[in-house]
């Protein structure tokens, strides 16, 4: 038997190779193929513990080779508080889809915060006004700094408005965002009034509560809801759903654990109303943004295309620079 090898890539490994640019355009392709129908639907499995919970993301997609990844994420929101510890903390397992191969083990936390940024930066580079250069983020944890450098990358940003019940990680990422992006951020204690103000609203947060209602929203904002990743997380309330153009990334996960979950369970809104998958929309199939009035809220659960589309780029770049540990697995 021939000794086979698997790369190990840590977080910093990723840092060097996997800059948002060029997740953008790997997750927006990825999005691109699901729209036209040309990969096998990807997966999603939860399972909730007392103080946070686990989900397991599975999907194939074809690059220049034919990928499979698998990711498993711990996602506990109280672990900076109590512990120290990231909020999110897991492994990608990335393998040739053609011969069951595994190709690479990676941190998954830093690909599922590109990726999942990416993910915004592609909604609205089709779903925000183009003129939009404010935005309103609800959550100061790490996501938002992903958050605004993915927007950056497809909007001409002006001014940022920055919310979270912990003032003290508003004024941290306002200093960093301004030292890294350049930009001017506000810290903020009244989440309406800079929503109001704002073409582009982002929530990620953990929250259990709708933070965002209908009255807050003024017509032609863009809001990407990022937080709700399980069934008992909300960010939006139903009413503003109802009120809304609704953009899902996976309409089955988001009618099971997105914020299009409770507006089904309020009675507000039916499946049918639901306007497009965002890959409808990257493939063409589906218009975007159709008028300057329109209220588009891009509801965010995760698509596992979007790690393999991160996870596969990133282990191509290592092996082209010859970044990360090789461990032989077998003889």
């Amino acid at each position: 038997m021939n000794a086979r090898e698997i790369a190990i890539l840590t977080a910093q490994d990723i840092q060097r190779v996997l800059p948002m640019s060029e997740c953008i355009d790997a997750v927006e392709d990825a999005f691109r193929a699901h729209g036209e129908g040309r990969v096998i639907p990807p997966i999603a499995v939860g399972l909730h513990t007392g103080t946070g919970g686990f989900h397991i993301k599975a999907g194939s997609l074809d690059r220049a080779n034919r990928y499979f990844a698998a990711k498993i994420n711990g996602n506990f929101p109280q672990n900076p508080e109590k512990s120290g510890l990231p909020t999110i903390q897991g492994v990608i397992v990335l393998c040739d889809a053609t011969n069951g191969t595994p190709l690479a083990v990676m941190d998954s936390g830093e690909i599922t915060a590109l990726r999942t940024a990416a993910a915004t930066a592609i909604a609205a580079k089709y779903l925000a006004r183009p003129e939009s250069d404010t935005v309103a983020i609800c959550g100061c944890g790490t996501q938002a700094r992903y958050q605004l450098a993915g927007l950056a990358h497809v909007a001409r940003l002006r001014s940022v408005f920055a919310f979270d019940q912990n003032q003290e990680h508003a004024s941290r990422l306002a200093k960093v965002v301004e030292s890294d992006l350049k930009l001017s951020v506000t810290p903020v204690t009244d989440l309406r009034a800079a929503i109001l103000k704002s073409d582009i609203c982002v929530t990620c947060t953990p929250s259990h509560q709708p933070l965002v209602d209908a009255d807050d929203v003024q017509p032609g904002t863009f809001v990407a809801a990022v937080g709700a990743d399980n069934s008992s997380k909300q960010e939006l309330t139903p009413e503003l759903m109802a009120k809304a153009k609704v953009v899902c990334d996976v309409l089955e996960q988001c009618m099971v654990m997105g914020d299009l979950h409770h507006a089904l369970d309020a009675g507000v809104m039916n499946q049918s109303q639901v306007f497009a998958e965002l890959g409808e929309v990257v493939a063409g199939r589906k218009p975007g943004r159709q008028s300057q009035e329109e209220i588009i809220i891009f509801d965010s659960t995760g698509m596992a295309l979007q790690d393999v589309a991160a996870a596969a780029l990133a282990f191509e770049k290592a092996r082209e620079l010859g970044v990360g540990t090789a461990l032989r697995i077998a003889a």
